[in-house]
């Protein structure tokens, strides 16, 4: 079974996901997302995106995995990067986005260790944006508000747009 993304607006990406204990619910999640971020070629997926309240992410670094369970962010860098992101769940829509260049997370491996995460550039930003999504908020929001206007229009555009070319 291959897992669907759920597209904005829904509203499960717009809630706070549930915290989750280690238990066979919560590894059967951790594989169908890590299918689902496979298949659909990200390199990060949270729970929310599969229509799961939860609070999981997993991240692809070529063939590997990584899966944290309750993750939470502890420190920020005042030190910014600039980065083009894009979104499973809002598709064809790419921004430049301001992050922390440099974070300090915890939370528990899919082993049920805990651990505390340093991450510097890419690795900052990719966690930023799927601990975003366990929290209910969207890369658009971090946009300015022009921009985030200009994304939603250009979404839906391209998704009815397209919807439309086929239908002809």
């Amino acid at each position: 079974m291959t897992e669907k993304i759920t597209k904005y607006p829904s509203s499960v990406l717009r809630r706070r996901a549930e915290e989750v204990s280690l238990d066979d619910e919560t590894r059967t999640l951790i594989k169908r997302m890590k299918k689902a971020v496979k298949k659909h070629d990200g390199i990060g997926l949270a729970a929310p995106q599969i229509g799961e309240s939860k609070r999981v992410i997993v991240l692809q670094t070529g063939d590997s995995f990584t899966a944290l369970l309750n993750p939470e962010i502890l420190e920020k860098s005042g030190e910014k990067i600039t980065t083009k992101e894009g979104c499973l769940s809002v598709d064809g829509v790419w921004l430049d986005i301001d992050r922390a260049k440099k974070i300090k997370a915890k939370a528990l491996t899919e082993e049920g260790e805990e651990v505390e995460v340093e991450a510097e550039d890419l690795l900052a930003v990719v966690l930023q944006h799927e601990i975003d999504h366990l929290n209910g908020v969207l890369f658009i929001d971090r946009a300015g508000l022009q921009k985030k206007i200009k994304s939603v229009i250009l979404y839906y555009f391209k998704k009815y747009f397209y919807v439309f070319k086929k239908s002809r």
